[in-house]
């Protein structure tokens, strides 16, 4: 008895399949199907090809009613999209001239959203976070990570990734918790930073396994705050009990990439500074690069050298490090097209670096690309072929978003408030 669903006819889908997971991307290598289906079972996909040949395979179709191409589910692989209050008042400083660390510094900052996200209830979260997954979703990202860092103590930390998981099953985007317990010291905390570090690798990190929050522990080791000898501890923790290990590093400055490549992390994320030898390294290790383009928007800073990491070999992930500090805009695809202008990446670079390679970032191998076997997360764009997604200078939204095989029509939370 057939129960595939075909979805079509497409003017162009780009599956995305006969591209390296590393190094740089020519266009050439977009390859194309025209007048093409998705062929799905369940939630995932069974076939792509010809939309008349397909046909005939089908137990249902979907007929679309205008010309859209298809690209796989965007991946935003850096996030901290669960947090309270606002820091635009830091917006205003850096404008100023005051630094992102010296607010850090004099109580601003991390600590400021860490005050304001232990205020909130579980309710409270939930409704900040639901809204926030509509402007993701409008945009056609499919899979989120979304890190913690914003409780810093055992009960709010358990707190944050608790409502993670519980909304994970509410809404159609699949979330990926990260535990960034290690983001700043805590003011409150009144005892050393290496303590601080054990109690919560002793104490955190058994209950995320017991409870199933997080399999990623993330650091960010830019700053003077967590001695080197303790840090080695905490992330040698981390390994015995299987997390992934991701790092903060190289914003500000070097240091953190090396120590990233000596545990094996499965991504290195911001690397505004990094440097020749270190770009090397990078290149010639399976540790993906996750550049932040609305980080260095926020900050005024130059972006990362994405086009140097290509072209030593690297891995290159695009994220937009969504957080009310240093990159408060959201808008992944916007960001990208940026990055792409000042750094001379190709549409390829630019695609694969929202999907396949985002994948990999996360260490999944079941999405981010349109073949057989993989979760059907796609979405469609009113345009004539893929360069047209960053062409167009004002935010450009799908017009058709399918999760796991089924299309999900996401609220505008700017006319739809929650």
């Amino acid at each position: 008895m057939k129960t595939n669903h075909l979805i079509g006819p497409f003017s162009k889908i780009y599956p995305l399949t006969k591209m390296p997971l590393r190094g740089p991307l020519k266009d050439d290598q977009l390859h194309c199907i025209s007048d093409g289906g998705i062929l799905v079972d369940g939630k995932k996909i069974v076939a792509l090809g010809k939309f008349k040949e397909l046909e005939q395979r089908a137990a249902s179709v979907e007929l679309l009613q205008q010309p859209l191409i298809c690209i796989p589910g965007l991946i935003d692989c850096h996030t901290h999209l669960l947090f309270g209050g606002s820091r635009a008042q830091e917006f205003a400083m850096r404008n100023s001239g005051k630094s992102y660390l010296e607010i850090n510094a004099a109580g601003g900052g991390i600590w400021s959203t860490v005050q304001q996200t232990r205020a909130l209830s579980d309710a409270q979260m939930k409704h900040i976070l639901f809204k926030r997954i509509q402007q993701l979703l409008l945009s056609g990202i499919t899979t989120v990570e979304i890190k913690s860092g914003y409780g810093l103590s055992m009960a709010s930390e358990i707190q944050v990734l608790s409502v993670l998981q519980q909304v994970q099953s509410q809404v159609p985007i699949d979330i990926v918790a990260t535990c960034l317990a290690a983001h700043i010291l805590p003011k409150d905390w009144n005892r050393s930073s290496g303590n601080y570090l054990q109690t919560m690798s002793e104490n955190l990190f058994p209950v995320l396994r017991q409870q199933a929050l997080a399999e990623r522990i993330d650091i960010f080791i830019d700053h003077d705050q967590f001695l080197l000898k303790d840090i080695h501890s905490y992330l040698q923790a981390a390994q015995k009990q299987g997390f992934d290990i991701c790092f903060h590093a190289e914003q500000f400055r070097v240091g953190g990439v090396a120590l990233a490549l000596e545990y094996g992390a499965v991504s290195v994320d911001h690397l505004e500074v990094i440097e020749s030898e270190q770009i090397q390294g990078l290149g010639a290790s399976e540790t993906v690069a996750v550049v932040l383009p609305g980080a260095c928007l926020g900050l005024g800073q130059a972006f990362a050298p994405a086009r140097q990491l290509l072209d030593a070999g690297s891995c290159l992930a695009i994220a937009s490090d969504y957080n009310p500090g240093s990159a408060p805009y959201g808008n992944l695809l916007l960001q990208a097209a940026l990055l792409g202008t000042f750094e001379q990446l190709t549409t390829a670079e630019l695609i694969a670096g929202l999907t396949f390679r985002a994948a990999a970032a996360l260490n999944l191998n079941d999405r981010g690309l349109l073949a057989p076997f993989k979760q059907a997360d796609f979405c469609a764009f009113p345009a004539a072929d893929i360069h047209g997604i960053f062409y167009n200078p004002k935010p450009f939204y799908p017009a058709k978003i399918w999760k796991a095989g089924i299309e999900i029509t996401p609220l505008n939370p700017y006319t739809h408030p929650l």
